[in-house]
């Protein structure tokens, strides 16, 4: 029996053998089949398999799919490939080479994209694959090894244009060089000559390539090339065309200087002139994509003299045409880009927008809005007069935020990127902002749509300005800048200071920071933080910071993953340049204002893998600028107080490892902040001190017999002493703690009024049990010392009249017990 069973084992591994090597785990199925030989070496089945794979195994698993896949036109087989590419699996350099020439070689079948999947894939996985194609484009093949990849497809496309920037593949820079230049001028003379599905391939490889080598391939771009690419850019080809004819563009553009500025020009100005639809349609088209990649020479052709006034009346007579009329609107649209084009644009075109708007049809009507929100915005509002500001409010409030709204309610797929960007827009101004944020509906789709936005696209910018607008407080102004606002007023014949509209006061932005917390928004931001770039990232925490004002929506914005996301923020944002480390600075400030009224341990439990100390540093940022300042109150000290408040109860955690973190990062510049003159300050620093001697090491820093140590002692005492209540807590509180060790007791007596400001916040004017409590804490802790030190305590309380205080004590607190047990305790040890 034992040998049926072993006969049985055998067989089935040699069955499994030949399914693991099907699949193309060849270790795998060898494995199994030396076992199978081991337990039935003269099995038939076994020996049978391994003539079988034997047979087959002088072919690797990759070779023998794509053979079935071309031979055969085995689809399956061309799938089991991708999939055998995308395990990233190692591929010998010969069948790389192999599998390569005999799938780019072949007829372009039915389902191309497994054809060229599977090139793309060699391409990318196989070293030796690109060195042979590189061969292949070196040996006079240049135009046969070009079309064979560029007629597969976009992946074999791009798989070439790798090889091409890989100095790798190649011999000889020199070499790589002239190949690289060969096939640049291909893809120009296929973007001339091959139809709309593969402009967009070209228009790839040619971005690619003078992406990387600019100053070398622009020379071989000339008027007519460039004329071509330009056409590329009309609205109605697709969107793959237009966004790869706008990087080339931008590309071109930027290198070329004053010549490519002249064939833009003169593109544009010779189909302008010319009048028939079709080139006005391509003159407005590439107008508008290269005003966001080059808005200066864009702005330049913009505002050449009489191109912006004779802009409407050739509209009006073009006024049958949908088509121009749409790449027209277009174009103003893009135009707002720049200051300078609103204002021309709000002059010459603002009748003939609403006009569109109250009549037209399809996008145009939104298009007419978005503009009108556009050049409605604040760049206008400077040379306006105040009723022509009131009529532009009433005008954007009762007709273009909700005609926006709708286009992005209505029609979200079509109307999402230019409804959102409209209402960035308009959202400068409070009423829209009202209206806005009272709209839960309106609320709840934006919200939607920005978390459904790709990686810097319009939608997510233009999502991200409009939440900001929603949330923004107006500045805090000091006394130094009101007076200057004051001037100013004055300078421009007012007779006050302009007045805050009551819709922008805080508790208006507190109602509306709540509504869009209501709506979902805290959860959105920490959804789209992978697609954020450093200056949205900016725009985020410039929210958060807005956000956390509210101390009831903190425990929200921690809760949904808020201040993971400002951790994020603060690291993102890595430069040195002054609006970088405002950023910085903004997310630390939203950090520390986040972490003040919450549990910690709730955001950072001990089993996670963010560890409490992870925000110290971000936060005590926000102390370590400009500390020295802090006595003359030169800079706005939210920041600096909200820190304090935050990193106290953060210090606040047992065993967690904070209150160390604190005192080893920043005690020195708490220190300074303990003598700062803001009130508020420095009640907020004395209270993180109280903390932070809840550790062995902030008790050290009062009680190890050195110089600095009795210097702390000194400003704790000082500190004591002061006529704010909470702060003269705070001081009693670390006393209280401090001095049940002989080396503060030492301290406390080493100064001449020691002993008699504790003995001072026992008889606390203010009557606060909780100060008495902990000065006679102080008093009962010193007293009781077992040492030389404990007797000099008792002699100077006595001296002080402290026993007498202390019966006095008794009798006024009888009725509070933790008050009377330590006053008793006291008592005792001072009439032994």
């Amino acid at each position: 029996m034992a040998n049926d069973a072993r006969e049985a084992r055998a067989t089935t591994l040699a069955s499994q053998a030949l399914e693991l090597i099907a699949s193309g785990r060849d270790e795998d199925g060898s494995r199994a089949l030396r076992e199978a030989a081991s337990l039935a070496p003269d099995n038939p089945y076994v020996k049978g398999t391994f003539d079988k794979i034997q047979s087959d195994d002088l072919q690797h698993h990759l070779q023998k799919l794509c053979s079935r896949f071309v031979t055969e036109h085995d689809e399956r087989a061309g799938e089991e490939a991708l999939s055998y590419l995308d395990r990233s699996a190692e591929v010998p350099g010969d069948v790389a080479k192999a599998c390569l020439e005999l799938v780019a070689k072949s007829e372009i079948f039915k389902n191309g994209k497994i054809q060229d999947g599977i090139v793309a894939g060699i391409l990318r996985e196989a070293p030796a694959a690109k060195v042979a194609l590189a061969r292949k484009l070196h040996e006079n093949t240049t135009m046969v090894a070009f079309e064979q990849l560029f007629r597969l497809g976009d992946g074999s496309s791009n798989g070439m244009t790798d090889v091409l920037l890989d100095p790798a593949a190649w011999p000889t820079e020199y070499v790589r060089e002239e190949c690289e230049k060969d096939v640049f001028q291909l893809y120009l003379a296929k973007l001339i000559q091959v139809g709309d599905e593969e402009n967009g391939r070209a228009l790839r490889g040619i971005a690619r390539l003078l992406a990387a080598d600019t100053e070398r391939l622009r020379t071989l771009i000339d008027e007519e090339t460039f004329d071509v690419i330009l056409s590329s850019l009309d609205n109605r080809n697709t969107v793959q065309v237009r966004s790869q004819a706008t990087l080339v563009t931008a590309k071109y553009l930027d290198a070329s200087g004053d010549n490519g500025q002249r064939t833009l020009t003169q593109f544009v100005t010779s189909r302008v002139t010319g009048q028939k639809n079709e080139d006005l349609v391509l003159a407005f088209s590439a107008a508008a994509g290269v005003f966001p990649v080059a808005p200066s020479p864009a702005s330049t052709l913009f505002l050449t003299e009489g191109f912006v006034p004779a802009l409407v009346p050739l509209l009006k007579k073009k006024a049958k045409s949908e088509k121009v009329e749409l790449a027209a609107l277009e174009m103003l649209s893009a135009a707002c880009i720049d200051s300078a084009c609103r204002e021309a644009i709000k002059k010459h075109c603002t009748s003939w927008l609403q006009h569109i708007l109250a009549t037209g049809k399809d996008e145009r009507p939104g298009l007419a809005a978005v503009i009108l929100a556009k050049i409605q915005g604040p760049s206008s509002q400077a040379t306006s007069s105040k009723d022509e500001m009131a009529a532009e409010e009433k005008n954007d409030a009762e007709d273009l935020v909700p005609r926006l709204k709708s286009m992005m309610v209505e029609d979200p797929l079509d109307s999402n990127q230019s409804s959102i960007e409209g209402l960035a827009y308009a959202s400068v101004r409070p009423k829209a902002k009202e209206l806005l944020a009272k709209d839960d509906e309106f609320l709840r789709k934006f919200l939607k749509n920005l978390r459904h936005s790709g990686p810097g696209s319009p939608l997510s910018f233009g999502g991200l300005t409009l939440l900001d607008n929603l949330t923004r407080y107006l500045p805090n102004l000091s006394e130094e800048q009101k007076r200057i606002a004051q001037l100013k007023a004055y300078a421009n014949a007012s007779k006050s200071a302009p007045q805050a509209d009551p819709l922008d006061e805080d508790a208006a932005v507190t109602e509306r920071c709540k509504a869009v917390v209501k709506a979902g928004a805290v959860s959105v931001l920490v959804g789209v933080r992978k697609n954020l770039s450093p200056n949205s990232m900016n725009t985020v925490v410039k929210i958060l910071l807005s956000l956390s004002r509210t101390s009831s929506l903190r425990g929200t914005i921690a809760q949904q993953g808020g201040v993971r996301l400002l951790l994020q923020g603060y690291t993102l944002i890595m430069g040195s340049s002054t609006s970088d480390i405002e950023a910085r600075r903004t997310a630390a400030h939203a950090l520390a204002r986040t972490l003040i009224s919450i549990d910690p341990t709730l955001v950072f439990p001990s089993s996670g893998t963010m560890p409490l100390t992870s925000v110290i540093r971000p936060i005590l940022s926000l102390l370590a600028e400009d500390s020295s300042s802090m006595t003359q109150g030169s800079r706005d000290l939210l920041p600096t107080f909200e820190a304090l408040l935050a990193l106290t109860n953060i210090a606040s955690v047992p065993s967690s490892g904070a209150a160390e973190s604190i005192i080893r990062q920043a005690y020195p510049t708490i220190e300074d902040l303990l003598l700062s003159s803001n009130a508020l300050v420095q009640r907020a620093a004395t209270q993180l001190v109280c903390n932070l001697v809840i550790c062995p090491l902030g008790v050290e820093m009062f009680a190890d017999e050195s110089p600095a140590a009795a210097r702390r002692m000194h400003i704790l005492l000082a500190m004591a002493d002061v006529e704010d209540i909470a702060a003269r807590s705070a001081a009693a509180g670390a006393l209280a703690v401090v001095t049940e060790f002989e080396g503060a007791v030492q301290a406390i007596l080493a100064r001449d009024r020691g002993m008699e400001i504790i003995l001072g916040l026992v008889e606390d004017e203010s009557g606060d049990r909780g100060i008495v409590h902990r000065a006679c804490v102080c008093v009962m802790n010193a007293v009781s010392q077992d040492s030389e030190t404990g007797k000099r305590a008792k002699e100077k309380v006595k001296a002080l009249d402290g026993v007498e205080t202390l019966n006095d004590l008794m009798i006024a607190y009888k009725d509070d017990d933790p008050i009377t047990q330590c006053v008793g305790q006291a008592l005792q040890v001072l009439t032994e």
